[in-house]
């Protein structure tokens, strides 16, 4: 699949610590090959149709959906904030 980012998630990519920006080049990769990789524990978000979390890594998440054949990103950080308004 193809991989878009929507701004929001490009400025909070910014702000993520290097480190976790590289684990989330490293999950992104695994996410346009397999979606459903062990690693990225995907899932929908319950309440929010069309839209889906992978996990970065223990304390940071992603957002995502699903248009056509490309995925669109829309917001990564720390777990609960990225919940809080995915």
């Amino acid at each position: 699949m193809k991989i878009r980012a929507y701004k929001r998630f490009k400025r909070a990519y910014r702000d993520l610590p290097k480190h976790i920006q590289k684990k989330t080049d490293k999950q992104l990769a695994l996410l346009a090959e397999n979606m459903q990789h062990p690693s990225l524990h995907t899932k929908k978000i319950k309440g929010r149709e069309g839209i889906w979390e992978t996990r970065i890594d223990l304390h940071y998440r992603l957002t995502f959906e699903i248009i056509e054949d490309t995925i669109f990103l829309r917001v990564t950080g720390n777990h609960d904030e990225v919940l809080r308004n995915p």
